[in-house]
C-alpha cells in the first residue's frame, strides 16, 4: 500500500471512529500519526511531532482559559443581563439580542458549543415567556455562535488562520471573519422572516420583564448532558444561572472583577486585531493577570479551558502533517484539479465539508479538509479567500442539526412538550441547510471571483 492510500484511509477511519465511538478523535489522530506515520511513510517519533501545532495549542489553552475566568466572575451573565435590558420590552429585538450575544461570547474565544449551552436555555425560556416561535430563538442562538466563530481571536478562527498560514494561501482573517458573519447574519434573517419574525414586528411593545416569573433557567431545560462529537468529551444543557425575574436581573451589576475582565477582553481584541501580536500569549497574560489579581474568583478556571478540543485540534493537525509528508494532499488536490473545472472542483469539496462536518466535529473538518483545497487553489485559477471563506462556512453552518451539539442543545432547552416538535422542525431546516447551505456559499463567494 502506497503512503499516499495508507494515510487517506488513516483519515477516514479516524473520523469513522471518533463519530461511531465515545473516543477523542485527536487521541485517534496522534495514534494514527504514529503507527502510519512510522510504518508506512517512514517517519520517525521526532518528524512526527515536528508537526505537531504549538502555537494552535497555546492560542486555543489561552483563548478557553480567560473564557473560563469570564464565566466563573459573572461577567458572561453580566453581558446577557446587558443585552436582556436593551430590549426594553420590545419583544421583536428579543431574537436578535440573543443572536447578537452569543456571537460576541464565540467571537471573544467561548467554543460554540458553550456559547449555545449558555445562551440557549435563556433564550428558550424567553421564547415559551414571550409566545416567540421556539425555533426562531433556537436557530438564532446558533447562527449566532456561527456569526462571531471565525473572529481571529475566536477558536475556529485559530485554526482555520493557522492552517492557511502555513499553507501559504493569501487569506486574511478579517475576511473569513467578515464572510462568516455575513453569511450567518444571512440565514438568521431568513429564519426571522420564514418562522414568525412577521408576527413580532406586528405585536405590541410587551411590559419587558415586570411580569416574568422568578424561574432558574436552569430548572427550564434538560439536564441531560451531550457527547461533542470527536472530542470524547461531554456538555450540559441548562447550566446557566440567570433568572428571567426582574429583581433577579437587577442584582447583576459592575464589579471590579468583571471591569477588569472586560478591560482584559477588549485589550486582547486591540492587541490581536490593530497590534498583530500572538493571539495565544495575549490571551494567556491577560488570563494569568485576571488569575493574580482575583485568585479566588479565578477557582477552578483551569478546569474550565477546553481539554478535550485542545487534543482533538492538535492531534488532528499533527496527523495531516504526516498526510502532507505521504504526498496525500497533493494526491487529492491533483484529483481534484483532474477534474478540469475549478469551480466544480471548489463545489465538491464545499460539499464534502459540510457532509462530513454534519456527522463529525466542525472543528477536525476544518483542520483536515482545507490542506486538501490547498493543491489545486495553488494553480491560481480560483480566488483561494473565496474557497477558504466558502469551505469554513460549509463546514460549520450544518451544525444546526439536533444530532449536533448545538442543536442538541437547544432542543434540550425547549419546555418538555415542545421538544419533540421543535426536534421534527430542527431536522428538517438541517437537512435544507446541509443540502443547499454549501451550494449557497459556493455561489456567493466563489462563483463571482470577488474575494
Amino acid at each position: 500500500m502506497s503512503p499516499q492510500i495508507a494515510t487517506i484511509i488513516g483519515l477516514i477511519v479516524m473520523f469513522i471512529v471518533a463519530t461511531a465511538l465515545p473516543v477523542n478523535m485527536g487521541a485517534v489522530a496522534f495514534a494514527l500519526a504514529f503507527i502510519i506515520g512510522g510504518v508506512w511513510v517512514g517517519m520517525d517519533g521526532k518528524e512526527v511531532l515536528a508537526g505537531f501545532p504549538g502555537d494552535l495549542f497555546l492560542t486555543l489553552v489561552g483563548i478557553t482559559y480567560l473564557f473560563a475566568i469570564a464565566r466563573n466572575n459573572g461577567t458572561i451573565d453580566l453581558l446577557v443581563h446587558w443585552a436582556v435590558r436593551a430590549v426594553r420590552g420590545k419583544l421583536v429585538a428579543i431574537p436578535w439580542v440573543m443572536f447578537v450575544v452569543t456571537a460576541v461570547l464565540t467571537a471573544f474565544g467561548a467554543l460554540g458549543p458553550a456559547a449555545v449551552a449558555i445562551i440557549g436555555p435563556v433564550a428558550l425560556r424567553f421564547a415559551r415567556q414571550y409566545r416567540i416561535s421556539p425555533l426562531l430563538m433556537g436557530l438564532l442562538v446558533i447562527h449566532g455562535a456561527q456569526a462571531g466563530g471565525f473572529s481571529p481571536i475566536s477558536v475556529y478562527g485559530g485554526i482555520t488562520n493557522k492552517v492557511v498560514e502555513k499553507a501559504g494561501l493569501d487569506v486574511t482573517e478579517m475576511a473569513v471573519f467578515l464572510t462568516s458573519l455575513g453569511f450567518n447574519l444571512l440565514m438568521a434573517l431568513i429564519c426571522f422572516f420564514a418562522f414568525g419574525g412577521l408576527t413580532l414586528l406586528r405585536r405590541e411593545p410587551t411590559p419587558s420583564l415586570a411580569t416574568a416569573a422568578s424561574v432558574p433557567v436552569r430548572d427550564q431545560s434538560s439536564h441531560r448532558q451531550f457527547a461533542i462529537e470527536g472530542h470524547g468529551a461531554l456538555l450540559s444543557a441548562g447550566g446557566g444561572t440567570l433568572s428571567t425575574d426582574p429583581a433577579a436581573l437587577e442584582a447583576m451589576s459592575l464589579n471590579r472583577d468583571r471591569v477588569l475582565t472586560l478591560c482584559g477582553l477588549l485589550g486582547l481584541g486591540i492587541a490581536s486585531l490593530l497590534y498583530n501580536l500572538n493571539v495565544g500569549l495575549v490571551s494567556m497574560t491577560v488570563a494569568v493577570v485576571l488569575a493574580l489579581l482575583s485568585p479566588k474568583a479565578q477557582k477552578g478556571a483551569v478546569d474550565g479551558i477546553s481539554w478535550s478540543t485542545v487534543l482533538l485540534i492538535s492531534g488532528v493537525v499533527t496527523y495531516v502533517a504526516v498526510l502532507q509528508e505521504s504526498g496525500a494532499v497533493d494526491y487529492i488536490g491533483n484529483g481534484v484539479s483532474d477534474i478540469g473545472i475549478p469551480l466544480l472542483g471548489a463545489l465538491l469539496v464545499c460539499y464534502v465539508g459540510g457532509i462530513v462536518s454534519a456527522f463529525a466535529s466542525s472543528a477536525a473538518v476544518l483542520g483536515a479538509t482545507i490542506p486538501l483545497a490547498v493543491p489545486f487553489l495553488l494553480q491560481g485559477h480560483l480566488g483561494a479567500a473565496g474557497v477558504i471563506c466558502a469551505l469554513a462556512i460549509s463546514s460549520t453552518v450544518v451544525d444546526v442539526s439536533p444530532f449536533s451539539t448545538n442543536g442538541a442543545l437547544v432542543v434540550a432547552s425547549a419546555a418538555p412538550d415542545e421538544r419533540e416538535s421543535l426536534y421534527k422542525r430542527f431536522l428538517i431546516y438541517s437537512g435544507l441547510v446541509v443540502l443547499f447551505g454549501p451550494l449557497l456559499a459556493w455561489l456567493l463567494l466563489v462563483v463571482p471571483g470577488w474575494l
